[in-house]
């Protein structure tokens, strides 16, 4: 038997005991693992140092973007101290397992309920983001699942450490201590993918390539999002005060995440009026500007104040495309809300999409027309986060359209299952019932939770 399969086993048996440990316990363990951290910090901090040493090596050689270099850094703003903060907020939230959803009683006796459960055994893949190796167990520990986890190579140091911390604290509870497990190697991935008979749901998290690469490699469900492309649209009754401050914030608060804008479109009425004061504070906050040509006319005859460093050049159509994941932004000029909207569905990746707008209608056609997994008002895109939800953090993104969508907190980690219990002194048969025999009741049962 691989190592592999010993781990994917080892998954599947530890989320089958794990059903039969109460919730409270799974709490418990959340709150360990927060003071396991806690405990660790500076060695786990100083292990991220030495992690960002060897990454700045590679982006220096090329051979790795300054994106994923600020994605690697667990000790930059407030990132360790949310990521701890995310453990306390998932355990507060309600119970997402057990919880009733249909009930009815079928027959005198005979009793039918949907009850949200797990899924089963998770393998999450990522590349850059420690903390997400914090993240997902929180979710996966909370919401009943198991998981398997694998970062990337650039990470190893830092997630070994995180990895060690979650096996303490879990070996202080009642939950099988194969629950939360990590990996090191690709290869290890490669045989994973091929092992639906024990692993239920694949997540990836990182570059396009990432994803394309595993979902065109296994037979087990997968969901996330392979690209971030998202775009703000400024209406042609748009607040200019409103526009520069959502613009602005979508771009820069975090350049590299897949929720910053990388397309702005703008209603050809606003080309002379608003976007030279969305531009000058743009370039101001060392935005490099990929203008169609309205938008770059515009720039030229108007008197918009620039630093020495600004860029501002022509777009090309691969850039409305494109990912920057930097301070840059494409900028489309359009004569219509509607050919905004079809504009995005076209080439957006349905991930979160913003308008900004003075006009009610507006809004709602833009909220109901634009295809993608967040539509915001006068919002920046920054906003599409599992922790700014209140879900406390999220497995991720899915721009899919069938279990989750959005960012994926506790309830993207359930599904349900039927139980169904007979009371009758003989119990009940199905061939009981039809034509000229007994007719189902079909009653509704007012109840929170199974009663047995």
């Amino acid at each position: 038997m691989s190592s592999a399969e010993e781990i994917a086993r080892g998954a599947k048996a530890a989320f089958e005991k794990s059903q039969l440990v109460p919730a409270s316990e799974r709490i418990n363990a959340l709150h360990v693992i927060r003071q396991e951290l806690e405990a660790h910090k500076a060695e786990i901090l100083a292990a991220n140092v030495e992690d960002l040493k060897a990454a700045q090596v590679e982006v220096e050689a090329g051979k790795m973007d300054n994106a994923m270099l600020s994605r690697l850094n667990l000790d930059k703003g407030d990132k360790w101290d949310s990521m701890l903060q995310g453990i306390s907020d998932v355990a507060a939230l309600p119970e997402p397992t057990g919880k009733v959803s249909y009930a009815r009683e079928l027959d005198d006796g005979l009793e039918l309920y949907r009850v949200s459960c797990p899924i089963g055994v998770l393998l999450v893949i990522f590349e850059a983001r420690p903390e997400v190796v914090v993240n997902i167990a929180t979710l996966a520990i909370k919401s009943g699942n198991a998981a398997i986890l694998k970062g990337g190579k650039e990470s190893n140091r830092t997630t070994l450490l995180l990895s060690k911390a979650i096996s303490a604290g879990l070996a202080k509870t009642s939950l099988p201590s194969t629950y939360i497990q990590t990996i090191q190697t690709r290869a290890e991935v490669s045989s994973l993918l091929d092992m639906d008979r024990y692993i239920d749901l694949v997540i990836p998290r990182g570059s396009n390539s990432l994803v394309k690469n595993i979902q065109n490699n296994t037979r087990i469900p997968v969901m996330g999002h392979a690209d971030g492309i998202c775009s703000v649209y400024i209406d042609e009754s748009a607040n200019v005060d409103k526009a520069v401050r959502v613009v602005v914030d979508s771009k820069t608060d975090y350049p590299s995440a897949c929720n910053a804008a990388e397309t702005l479109i703008l209603h050809e009425s606003v080309v002379t009026t608003i976007w030279p004061k969305v531009a000058e504070a743009l370039l101001a906050a060392n935005v490099k500007l990929l203008c169609d040509a309205p938008s770059l006319a515009a720039l030229q005859s108007s008197s918009v104040s620039a630093p020495a460093s600004a860029s501002i050049a022509p777009s090309t159509d691969a850039d409305y495309s494109t990912e920057h994941l930097s301070l840059t932004i494409a900028v489309k000029t359009l004569p219509s809300l509607q050919a905004a909207m079809e504009w995005i569905n076209a080439h957006s990746s349905h991930h979160t999409d913003s308008i900004v707008t003075e006009s009610d209608e507006a809004a709602h056609i833009f909220t109901r027309g634009v295809d993608s997994a967040g539509t915001f008002v006068n919002a920046s895109t920054r906003f599409a986060d599992g922790f700014r939800y209140g879900f406390g953090t999220e497995v991720g993104i899915s721009t899919g359209r069938i279990h989750a969508r959005g960012p994926v907190g506790l309830e993207g980690l359930v599904t349900y299952k039927y139980m169904m219990k007979s009371k009758g002194a003989k119990g009940h048969i199905a061939s009981e019932f039809g034509a000229g025999k007994k007719a189902y009741k079909h009653a509704p049962i007012e109840a929170s939770s199974v009663p047995f």
